[in-house]
């Protein structure tokens, strides 16, 4: 999956400038999905365009610059659809932290358990502000279909942070009570 769809779908809820998108969009509501800054932004908005997806109108305003506002064309809202019935194969997940601990054995317990606590930190940050994200319960019935969907996926996102939490707690126990490496094991083969 691309930036692209991503755009394409925030776009068809409603026109936006690339600014609206960054603030708005990705910051406050799809930033636990889809990170993007706002260079990515902006070169993405320009291909979609190139692509005649999206087309953009420059709103003159005298007080402030002008507004480059970007609306999908017909065209992007079949690429969109085709998109979304189109099943997305499991993403190549890329784990710093898990491929440090893999290899930590040569690593004090003190410095084992900082890296830890730090995702932790990061981990309980980042559960915080998706359970700030005003939708919804799935159990409200008031709920509308789309508040339904992105409700659905941010239980998901949740889950993984909760269940991401709780091993880094039991990491975190487990190794207070390994016993500490009698010397260094740096520069031995295993």
């Amino acid at each position: 999956m691309s930036l692209a769809y991503v755009i394409l779908g925030l776009l068809q809820q409603q026109e936006m400038t690339g600014y609206d998108l960054k603030t708005s969009c990705f910051d406050q509501c799809i930033a636990h999905l889809w990170p993007a800054d706002q260079a990515q932004i902006y070169r993405t908005l320009d291909k979609l365009v190139e692509q005649g997806w999206i087309t953009c109108t420059i709103e003159i305003q005298h007080d402030r610059p002008n507004r480059k506002v970007y609306s999908v064309t017909e065209p992007g809202k079949a690429e969109f659809a085709q998109w979304l019935g189109i099943h997305q194969p499991l993403p190549t997940l890329r784990e710093p932290m898990l491929v440090q601990l893999h290899f930590a054995d040569q690593l004090s317990n003190e410095t084992i358990i900082h890296l830890l606590e730090q995702q932790l930190a990061a981990r309980s940050k980042k559960l915080a502000e998706c359970e700030t994200i005003d939708l919804p319960l799935l159990s409200d019935e008031s709920a509308n279909r789309e508040q339904v969907m992105q409700r659905l996926v941010l239980e998901l996102v949740i889950r993984r942070e909760q269940t991401y939490i709780d091993w880094l707690k039991i990491a975190i126990a487990l190794i207070s009570q390994q016993k500490p490496l009698p010397y260094s094991t740096t520069g031995s083969s295993h």
